[in-house]
């Protein structure tokens, strides 16, 4: 395994564990240790690690068959869920990584618009295609002018540089501008609504829906981590904005291989070859995409998401620990911008608000670094820059959480002296 690991965590090596089981918001590894997770597999576990109704819904499902390849009843409810959920969505193709579906979200917008650039913001991450990578965390030397991009991975073809234009997140006229520019080049644009943990400034999103659709440029939503999270209806109940084409994965597939592109029918239809010419049908193929199994884990999943006050719990649970976490940042003397919503939040070590990547670039990462050790010291596991709440977090953990945030600040400002 290259760097030792799945590619998704790097750990050093002292902090390094292999993890036995999840059950509930507990991780346990081999040498017996039990920590809070607040990584959640990246966002989906929402209801915490093993839930009985999920477990429960896999087994009958897999006793089925585990995959067929071909239209089934489970990958039919979950749209007609998805659809009942998301403003936006008329239509739902599933596919099985939140990396596909933002990336079929911009082949669609491209099929619709017959042109080839795409929009992105500074910082903005829709998984592992190539127009993720442009300008996804560039270094200090690679920050340009507004609208170029650099490269942020190694592979990427220059075609694809020049094929994506780069704006500034939470900066409407400077992005209104650029879009004027390349209005008769653009395909789309595409936002994380809720980029990484800024928040979206006031008339933003807003903004950005008036200006596209004036052009008549699709704007796609990337709410693989905010869909069913920060609202039943994601992103766009929670702001109050509807864009064309929204990206889902992470919690719509209960913590199984599953996610899903949903939008208007205007646009979806390039997916159909009956409703489209030959030279704009987009054939959409993925072995797995609409697997049964995973397909019952989301419907599970979103069964339990539905019941009166989860979403209530979920950001009460949030909000405590983020004013838990400012509390004891404070008492430390520690300078500190907690940036996020109760559901998915984190702390930037600095003394002023961030409100786009490269304001949140002079953020002390040997802080960040010795601030997630001082956590996993005492059993909890948060080794990004996210913290995930899930319902399956307790009363206890809380308590547990917000007494490690205090003796972690208290031990970095001993360390500081």
């Amino acid at each position: 395994m290259p760097a030792g690991s799945l590619g998704n965590i790097a750990q050093p090596a002292d902090q390094a564990f292999l993890v036995k089981e999840g059950r509930g918001s507990k991780l346990y590894d081999f040498s017996g240790n039990e920590y809070i997770d607040y990584l959640l597999g990246s966002g989906p576990m929402v209801l915490g690690h093993a839930h009985p109704a999920v477990v429960s819904a896999v087994r009958e499902a897999a006793e089925r068959g585990s995959t067929y390849f071909h239209n089934n009843w489970p990958a039919v409810e979950l749209a007609e869920e998805i659809i009942r959920a998301a403003p936006c969505a008329e239509q739902v193709r599933f596919t099985t990584s939140g990396t596909d579906a933002t990336f079929q979200c911009l082949r669609l917008a491209r099929a619709y618009r017959k042109r080839d650039k795409v929009l992105k913001f500074e910082g903005g991450f829709h998984g592992m295609h190539d127009y993720s990578h442009v300008s996804l965390s560039p270094r200090p030397d690679q920050l340009g002018a507004f609208p170029a991009g650099a490269a942020t991975s190694g592979g990427i073809p220059r075609a694809v540089l020049d094929t994506v234009l780069v704006a500034p997140y939470n900066d409407l006229d400077r992005t209104a501008a650029i879009v004027e520019q390349h209005r008769d080049e653009l395909a789309a644009v595409i936002v994380e609504p809720f980029q990484r943990i800024l928040t979206p400034a006031a008339g933003f999103l807003e903004g950005l829906r008036e200006l596209t659709l004036r052009h008549d440029i699709p704007l796609v939503f990337d709410e693989v981590v905010t869909g069913f999270r920060l609202a039943y209806g994601g992103a766009q109940e929670y702001y109050g904005v509807t864009p064309d084409l929204a990206a889902y994965g992470k919690i719509v597939g209960g913590g199984y291989p599953l996610a899903a592109v949903a939008g208007r029918a205007g646009l979806m239809r390039y997916l159909d070859a009956a409703a489209v010419d030959a030279d704009s049908f987009i054939p959409q193929i993925g072995t797995l995409s609409g697997n049964p199994v995973a397909a019952a884990a989301g419907l599970a999943t979103l069964a339990e998401l539905r019941k009166p006050g989860a979403y209530q719990q979920l950001h009460a649970t949030g909000r405590r620990l983020m004013d838990g976490l400012h509390h004891a940042l404070n008492e430390a003397e520690i300078p500190h911008y907690i940036s996020g919503e109760p559901v998915n939040f984190d702390v930037y070590f600095t003394s002023h608000p961030v409100t786009d990547y490269r304001s949140g670039l002079d953020n002390n990462s040997k802080l960040t670094a010795r601030f997630n050790q001082g956590l996993l010291q005492r059993n909890v596991y948060k080794p990004s820059q996210k913290f995930y709440i899930a319902l399956a977090h307790t009363e206890e953990d809380i308590t547990h959480t917000i007494r490690a945030f205090h003796e972690t600040a208290q031990e970095m400002r001993h360390d500081s002296l």
